[in-house]
């Protein structure tokens, strides 16, 4: 089972170049980071965990230029978003960046989206909150189209874009419904975002990891009903404060990766907490 980390990274965290370097030195698999473009100061909608907000979350480096530049100073480290707020972009400039990525980076990219959480950030995008799942299908439709090999025009609910060239592609060939990198989509279970699942992702990335065994035979059935192959189906936990128990229980539930969470230190913390987790590597 292959080890990843995510962090939030910041203006006062180490440098993507530095935790980069340090994390293939160290033999871990792959790098994620979050995304959040801004936080409103006037917001009503409360932090998921409970409680204040922590700090990081109005500081958070753009993961896509963070990730090209752990991509430039790395041969074998893997490279993620944990998660892309896929309704906040404009879905053609983000087909762009994210293939432009995978394919600098030799196809290490995987692709984790998600809807968010925070309201009030995403009406500064544009968006009507209750229909931001569809609004974020609609995008990855438009964006699968800007994929294929042959020019392919696109018309959603939401969207589209006319048969056009957009070059370089990922570097994966598509995959019954799916095209692009690989793609996992994080949330809650629920029969919703196992649909979207379902239809149109590699996989499942649970935030924690908690309640899978529960959970999983439910995705697994929404899988198969869609005609999904099941030996295709990957489920990575995600910012996972790790014990051996719990990965061992990963393991156990066919999980390939498992991703730790990292705190958003400086360079010493970070590396301290990374030496400690060099244990599960």
């Amino acid at each position: 089972m292959d080890i990843a980390v995510t962090v939030f990274l910041t203006d006062e965290t180490i440098t993507p170049t530095r935790l980069a370097r340090e994390l293939e030195q160290r033999g871990f698999a792959g790098l994620y980071l979050p995304e959040h473009t801004h936080i409103p100061v006037e917001r009503t909608t409360p932090y998921p965990a409970g409680g204040e907000l922590p700090r990081e979350y109005g500081r958070t480096l753009d993961p896509f230029v963070a990730l090209g530049q752990a991509a430039a100073v790395t041969e074998r480290l893997a490279l993620g978003t944990g998660i892309t707020l896929i309704a906040q972009h404009d879905p053609i400039v983000l087909a762009k960046q994210v293939a432009t990525l995978d394919h600098l980076s030799g196809g290490r990219f995987t692709l984790g989206l998600g809807f968010g959480w925070n309201v009030e950030e995403a009406a500064d995008h544009g968006v009507e909150w209750r229909t931001r799942r569809e609004l974020g299908r609609d995008r990855m439709a438009l964006m699968r189209a800007l994929w294929a090999e042959e020019p392919t025009a696109y018309e959603g609910v939401f969207g589209g874009v006319r048969a056009s060239h957009a070059y370089p592609k990922p570097v994966r060939k598509p995959r019954g419904p799916v095209a692009g990198p690989r793609t996992l989509i994080g949330g809650a279970a629920g029969p919703k975002l196992f649909a979207h699942i379902s239809e149109y992702a590699d996989g499942w990335l649970p935030i924690g990891g908690r309640g899978l065994t529960e959970s999983l035979p439910v995705l697994r059935e929404a899988w198969a009903g869609a005609g999904r192959d099941p030996g295709d189906l990957c489920v990575v936990p995600y910012a996972v404060v790790p014990t051996p128990g719990k990965l061992a229980h990963y393991a156990e539930l066919g999980c390939p990766e498992v991703v730790l969470q990292l705190p958003p230190g400086d360079e010493a913390e970070v590396l301290r907490v990374l030496d400690d987790y060099a244990q599960y590597v």
